[in-house]
């Protein structure tokens, strides 16, 4: 047998070893592929109106929360990354079950989206309680996913760019954790910090002095004068002076319109914030910026800005 016929026989059976035991590149490194750990998912409403529809799901690396995205993940990568958000719900509940239609149709613009708290089966509404720590919990687990060659996610999510939110006990998480320098906005839907001492002690106890500490472009999505945490929230708002705030207010009260059909006009107000503040979308800065900004344009919608032109 010639050298050469025994160089080419064991060539062919590396490769034949290679393709057994997973892809190679060329440098030797195994390249895996890429495995779905969701244990369950289905599609809220018709899955959004976004270019991307979107479905809620568990995965079973964090069972400990919902998991609303896209659904068609091949649409993602290095040249157009799904911007994280992580989400608190109301009553400090353990379950996003009253914001499934508004999370879903934030997910079908291009977001992952990470709720505080088990998935509710359909028509369920389990409460239970929540920590503001599980946003940062959220945060953390995307962020590996993202660099885990074995994550569906995996070379798809923007970590650079990651927005906390939250609607009432929700929000005020969302306050405690936004000094995380990580986060790059804030989004506080039906909250405000509380007066000292809170009439409800459930929710997280932050002094007015918390606002402070606050780094990103932050926004109040309020129900106007009739929601029960108008006074605080806009008592916020009239307190931050060094970054970009925004307060926007529906007369809808306190349950704003996280239920109507692809979120209601709350979806409409937040995905723009999202798009603009993380896909630096121009079209979706118009809503905010200016004196005839598009939000002022929206019938019942007030608004009122500091630092943004």
């Amino acid at each position: 047998m010639t050298n050469l016929r025994i160089y080419l026989i064991c060539i062919a059976t590396a490769l034949l070893i290679s393709s057994l035991s997973g892809c190679q590149s060329l440098t030797g490194k195994t390249q895996l592929e890429p495995i779905s750990t969701e244990t369950a998912s289905r599609v809220i409403e018709d899955g959004g109106t976004g270019p991307f529809k979107a479905i809620m799901a568990t995965d079973g690396t964090l069972t400990t929360h919902t998991i609303f995205r896209p659904d068609d993940l091949t649409n993602f990568g290095k040249k157009n990354k799904l911007p994280i958000i992580a989400w608190g719900n109301g009553a400090c509940a353990n379950s996003p079950w009253e914001h499934v239609n508004f999370l879903s149709e934030v997910a079908s613009h291009g977001f992952l989206v990470i709720a505080i708290g088990h998935m509710p089966q359909e028509g369920q509404r389990g409460r239970g309680s929540s920590q503001s720590s599980q946003l940062l919990d959220a945060i953390d687990w995307a962020i590996a996913q993202d660099s885990n060659e074995t994550s569906i996610y995996y070379g798809k999510l923007d970590t650079s760019k990651i927005a906390a939110a939250g609607m009432s006990c929700g929000g005020l998480q969302t306050l405690e954790v936004a000094p995380d320098k990580r986060i790059t906005t804030a989004m506080i839907c039906n909250s405000g910090i509380q007066p000292v001492p809170s009439p409800m002690p459930f929710m997280p106890p932050l002094p007015k002095s918390h606002l402070e500490k606050l780094h990103t472009p932050t926004i109040y999505i309020l129900g106007g004068e009739s929601d029960i945490a108008y006074e605080n929230g806009m008592n916020d708002f009239s307190l931050i002076n060094h970054v970009p705030v925004a307060a926007a207010n529906l007369d809808v009260g306190h349950t704003g319109t996280y239920d109507r059909p692809h979120g209601g006009d709350f979806a409409i107000v937040a995905t723009a914030w999202f798009q603009w503040q993380l896909k630096g979308d121009k079209e979706a800065a118009k809503m905010f910026e200016g004196d005839d900004c598009g939000v002022s344009k929206m019938e019942g919608w007030t608004i009122q800005k500091k630092n943004i032109k």
